[in-house]
């Protein structure tokens, strides 16, 4: 057992469905666990462990953790649909795999009850999902990993690909609205109305956020990965925007660290880091994206050094217990209640940085199978 594997132990035999080791967010909180996106993340990356590996360990964790959340009316412990929180869409991902292999009905259910959800999101005027009911009009990068993967994956194998216009227009108008030409990146957040008080003059947020940049590469190429044959329009727009933001990607990668930094743009800025969570995920992106053919194949190395820069920066063991550091802990912009949380570059680093939170221990895992996939594990394991 590597180390890798030996530190994904660590986190399921330490785990249980209310109180999982890896969301550290609910635990400072002392917030009672519900359906939420941090677990969906850990969700995915456990379950495709289980494909690439055909280890049944990881499944049958994954299973007993939703089979406390999920009742067999389809109703699901702690989502509230009035909340119109695109976050809670994200672990819909893992029902589809998980109702296929155990039949049980519960499941398919449960992707009706958050389809539903998608079918009445509120929506800005050029119609892309609110990300929260209490953030009217606005549209976060966050907000495209977590249900528009879902959401494609829906609609391929459920409704005929009906949705595939609706998908393919919320993403351009993330390309209209939230790229910055200047510096080839995406703002964190968008408001259409313009009211936001962190919303400049086109609307959008102060600075990009490292890993908000990393919800968004990863759905370009997870929604990618959905799209039925027959569909080549779509699929060269989305490979369009991912090739672009791929290049431009190259130049936020420090040459001393070989990662990504929470504020990507102001690499050495005083306070600034390097951020595991979203370096791990523009990771994922590259090393997907080259091994689908939706990047070009050079990219594989470029996701292979950052993953090894994560491990060998932040990837220690203390008293034979393995932890993964220098994740952001949370970062968001607003309501108007918070106005700490206005998009500037010293609310971004003031933000608590953690150890093992599964939006960091995710992707981390995520770019791992990647590299079982292409054969590279053993190879990228050795230089550490």
């Amino acid at each position: 057992m590597n180390i890798i594997e030996r530190y994904v132990e660590r986190m399921m035999s330490e785990s249980r469905p209310d109180t999982p080791l890896w969301n550290i967010e609910n635990i400072k909180e002392g917030k009672i666990n519900g359906w939420n996106y941090i677990d969906g993340c850990m969700m995915i990356a456990l379950l495709t462990l289980n494909r690439i590996t055909g280890e049944d360990r990881y499944y049958e964790f994954a299973e007993h953790f939703l089979d406390h959340y999920v009742f067999e009316d389809g109703s699901i412990r702690g989502f509230k649909e009035e909340d119109y929180n695109l976050d809670n869409i994200c672990e819909g991902r893992v029902l589809f795999d998980v109702y296929k292999r155990s039949g049980k009905e519960k499941y398919r259910k449960a992707i009706e009850t958050l389809y539903g959800q998608i079918q009445r999101q509120p929506r800005t005027p050029e119609g892309n999902f609110w990300h929260k009911a209490i953030y009217p009009n606005q549209v976060w990068l966050d907000g495209l990993y977590m249900a528009q993967v879902f959401y494609a994956r829906y609609t391929t194998e459920m409704e005929d690909c009906r949705g595939y216009e609706d998908i393919r227009r919320q993403f351009a108008v993330v390309r209209e609205k939230m790229y910055d030409p200047t510096m080839g990146l995406y703002r964190h957040g968008y408001d259409a109305s313009g009211k936001a008080f962190w919303a400049d003059e086109n609307g959008c947020s102060k600075n990009p956020w490292l890993r908000s940049l990393g919800w968004f590469s990863a759905s370009l190429i997870d929604v990618t990965t959905e799209i039925a044959p027959g569909h080549d329009d779509f699929r060269a727009e989305m490979t369009a925007i991912a090739q672009e933001l791929a290049a431009n990607l190259l130049a936020y990668i420090d040459k001393d660290t070989d990662m990504l930094y929470q504020v990507p743009n102001q690499i050495g800025r005083e306070g600034n880091y390097p951020e595991t969570s979203g370096s791990a995920m523009i990771a994922y992106f590259y090393l997907k994206g080259a091994r689908l053919g939706i990047l070009d194949a050079s990219y594989a190395a470029v996701g292979a050094k950052i993953f090894k820069a994560i491990c060998r920066r932040y990837l220690s063991e203390t008293d034979g217990k393995l932890n993964l550091g220098g994740i952001c802990l949370v970062a968001g912009l607003g309501p108007e209640n918070n106005r700490r949380r206005d998009g500037s570059y010293a609310y971004y680093i003031s933000e608590p940085v953690v150890q093992n939170d599964a939006k960091g221990l995710a992707p981390f895992l995520m770019c791992y199978t990647e590299l079982l996939q292409s054969g590279r594990s053993e190879e990228v394991l050795a230089e550490l």
